[in-house]
This record gives C-alpha cells, sequence and structure tokens, in this order.
C-alpha cells in the first residue's frame, strides 16, 4: 500500500515574507477606510505590525458579535415559523430547538467577550513598543551623528561628547530593550492563554447544547402518511423539558479541564524587571512607564558602567573604588585628555596647560 503524505503547510509565513518581501496583499482581508486607519499609519515603526494585527481582531470580534445576534434572530425565527406550522410535534420541538439555538448565541457574545479582554492584554505589548521606539531612535540618531562628525570634521571636540551620548543612550536603550522583551513574552503568553480557553470553553459548550439539539430532534415522529391519516398526539412534552433541564445542568456543571499555561512571570516586579530590579527615580527619561535615570542605569548595567568608566577616563579625574562604592576625585593636576584625532605637539602643550588650570 502506498504510503499517503500531509501536503500542509507548517507555516503561516509566505516565501515571499521569508525572504523579505513581506505577506502578500490578496491575502489581507480588506476594510474600509477610517480614521483609525490614519492612526497606524502615524505608529511608530515598532508597533506598526501588532496595532495591525489588534485592528483586525477587532473586526472579528464584532464579526462573532454579529453572528450571535443573527444566530438569536434565528432562533426566535425557527419557534415562530414552528407554531405557524399548526402541527403540535414541529411546533412544540421547534420551539424547545430555538431555545438550545439562543444559547448557542450567548456562547458566541460571551467569546466574543473573552477575545477582547484578550485583545486588551495584546494592547500592553503595542503601548510598550510604542514606547520603546523613542530610545530606538536616539540611540541611532547619535551614532549617525557621530559618523558624519568623523568624516566631514574629524577633529571636531563634539565628538567626545557625542560618544558620552552614545553611551548614555545604549544604557537607556538596554534597560527599554529588557522591558519589552519581558513584556512581550509575559503578555503574549497570557493575551493566547485567554483566547485559546475561550475557544474551547465556547466549543465543549456548543457541542453539549448541539448534542442535546440532537436528542430533541429524535422526539419528533417523521413516520410517513397516507392523505387521510394524521400522526398520533405529540406525548414527548415532559421529555423535551427534560432534555433542556440536562443541558442546564450540564452547563452549569462543565468546568476546564484543559492544560494550564506556565508562567515564569511571577517575580517580574514594578518597572518590568525581574526580582523587583527597581530602576532610580529623578530627573531622568521614562521608559516602559518607569523613570530612568543615569546612575539607576549605571549601577543596572556592567556594560553601560564599562563604557561610562571608559569614556570619563579623559576627564583627568582618579576613580577609587572601595567594594561596590564608586566615588570620584579630581586629580589636583590632570592630564590632559587624548582626543579621538591626532594634533600637533604645539595643541597637545596647550591643552595640557589649560587642563592644569
Amino acid at each position: 500500500m502506498p504510503t499517503r503524505t500531509r501536503n500542509r503547510s507548517l507555516s503561516v509565513r509566505s516565501k515571499k515574507e521569508s525572504t523579505g518581501g513581506g505577506i502578500s496583499e490578496k491575502s489581507l482581508p480588506k476594510h474600509r477606510f477610517t480614521m483609525a486607519s490614519l492612526r497606524g499609519m502615524q505608529q511608530p515603526d515598532l508597533s506598526k505590525k501588532l496595532y495591525k494585527l489588534i485592528k483586525t481582531e477587532n473586526h472579528a470580534i464584532s464579526a462573532y458579535e454579529t453572528a450571535g445576534r443573527e444566530r438569536a434572530a434565528i432562533a426566535s425565527q425557527l419557534s415562530e415559523w414552528g407554531e405557524a406550522t399548526t402541527d403540535d410535534a414541529v411546533s412544540e420541538i421547534s420551539d424547545k430547538l430555538g431555545v438550545l439555538l439562543a444559547e448557542i448565541a450567548e456562547q458566541e457574545d460571551l467569546f466574543a467577550q473573552n477575545l477582547e479582554d484578550s485583545r486588551g492584554v495584546l494592547k500592553q505589548i503595542r503601548n510598550t513598543e510604542s514606547s520603546v521606539q523613542p530610545s530606538r531612535d536616539h540611540k541611532a540618531k547619535v551614532s549617525d551623528e557621530i559618523q558624519k562628525l568623523k568624516y566631514k570634521e574629524p577633529q571636531s571636540t563634539k565628538i567626545v561628547q557625542l560618544e558620552q551620548e552614545l553611551v548614555r543612550a545604549e544604557a537607556q536603550s538596554l534597560v527599554a530593550e529588557a522591558q519589552l522583551t519581558n513584556i512581550t513574552r509575559q503578555k503574549f503568553k497570557e493575551a493566547y492563554d485567554i483566547h485559546f480557553a475561550a475557544t474551547i470553553e465556547r466549543a465543549e459548550k456548543q457541542i453539549i447544547l448541539a448534542k442535546q439539539a440532537r436528542r430533541l430532534l429524535n422526539l419528533l415522529d417523521d413516520t410517513p402518511i397516507v392523505p387521510g391519516d394524521t400522526h398520533p398526539p405529540f406525548e414527548s412534552v415532559e421529555a423535551a423539558r427534560q432534555i433542556l433541564n440536562d443541558a442546564e445542568d450540564e452547563l452549569r456543571a462543565w468546568h476546564p479541564a484543559i492544560e494550564p499555561i506556565h508562567t515564569s512571570a511571577g517575580n517580574l516586579g514594578a518597572g518590568a524587571m525581574p526580582g523587583g530590579v527597581m530602576p532610580g527615580v529623578g530627573n531622568g527619561m521614562t521608559y516602559g512607564g518607569e523613570v530612568m535615570t543615569e546612575q539607576s542605569l549605571q549601577d543596572t548595567h556592567p556594560a553601560y558602567r564599562e563604557k561610562a568608566a571608559r569614556s570619563r577616563s579623559t576627564s583627568g579625574a582618579r576613580r577609587i573604588t572601595s567594594g561596590s562604592t564608586v566615588s570620584t576625585i579630581a586629580s589636583p593636576v590632570a592630564e590632559a585628555p587624548e582626543p579621538p584625532y591626532p594634533i600637533s605637539e604645539a595643541e597637545r602643550r596647550e591643552a595640557a596647560q589649560a587642563a592644569a588650570f
């Protein structure tokens, strides 16, 4: 026997996207242009994709809400139609089926509410991405300015200042990127934990209702009759009511029996830092909702401490380290700092004299 193989894609990403071309526009849903579309165009580059996802999720939620309302209308219309047939059996069964269909419609609405909760969690990631974008832009801007100066004015003294500014920008970026990573991973798991738990709940409850609806259909006698004959009176009214009671009892007794989503983000403290690590508060920049100072960054990030020490080594000061405390004592006669560009001997002597004062 030949072996049958599945021809199933293991990724929704197109080959074009994997090579950097992006997703085909034909595969994306089309929605009318609104003010929300304009706001999406103004989003930072870092948060644009998630902004679109959240917006599309909102369209899907609206579709589920609409489906719930339509199903409820269908349930009512089914009951009215059954009553109009003047067939007692059809009238009774259609009325009870309408009740179950209305409950199925209610599950659609509850599902939409849970999706909205999941969407709200994704917004926290989007907001964090938006707050991190200025950090990236600032670091890139300072780096570009340094490169331009080195090319146009290699002897400019502004280069040293910019390099020190780049050190601070890189340290601030380290904090912002760490916050983004922590928030993204935690909230990504949390959002889709809610999403798929809601999917399972909706599916299992609708299965319960659908099975009871099939029990109702079995109460209807569809034996063909000849002209002039009639079906016997419908005697399963109590059985039909009991089916509704059984459905209600099953829904009430339902509880989720799903694999829990494990998380290690319980020790994520304020500022989206592990173990309660809290950057210092002062006159600093704000990233991810927390105020960062240069001193707190220096204490938190060894990489920044090394770069800062290296950049400040030209200031003519002696750094004395005692345990974990770092203090700076100005030298009475400091040596002239070495500029990052070649200078003449006369300029070197002049700089040394200026540093002595």
